[in-house]
């Protein structure tokens, strides 16, 4: 995901480290590493303030702060084409991204054919609000 009006540039941000935690960061733009690779179901949500910790619910959750200064979140895969992805109105500036994943026992054990039904599709939960510019954490580790 990137601001729209970014050029979204993850090339440096893939390191070790960030292979592990599932998480590439860019001033402007984050890198959501999955546990397939296949499609994945994603749902955005837009709030208002920092949401309630729910991450009991998932397999992995990690945060980090993203600038949008259009006020456009530009959401889309590793090879989907820019002019045709999901975007998303969020207040200019710096964001806070909670990205919350589930199913990925059952996703990885489905491997190439985990996107063929609900039961075995991995989900990604992205939340976004309005929040100071810090540091990437991971909330849970998988």
């Amino acid at each position: 995901m990137t601001d729209a009006d970014a050029d979204g540039d993850l090339s440096d941000a893939w390191t070790d480290r960030a292979v592990a935690d599932h998480l590439a960061v860019a001033r402007d733009a984050l890198g959501i590493g999955t546990a397939v690779n296949v499609n994945v179901s994603v749902t955005v949500v837009v709030l208002a303030q920092e949401p309630s910790d729910d991450c009991a619910e998932f397999d992995h959750v990690v945060e980090a702060g993203l600038e949008v200064s259009s006020g456009r979140l530009m959401v889309l895969g590793c090879t989907d084409y820019a002019p045709d992805a999901a975007t998303f109105e969020v207040p200019p500036g710096w964001n806070r991204v909670r990205v919350s994943r589930g199913n990925l026992a059952r996703a990885g054990r489905a491997d190439v054919d985990s996107d063929k039904g609900p039961e075995t599709t991995e989900q990604v939960r992205v939340q976004v609000w309005p929040a100071p510019e810090s540091p990437a954490k991971i909330i849970k580790r998988w």
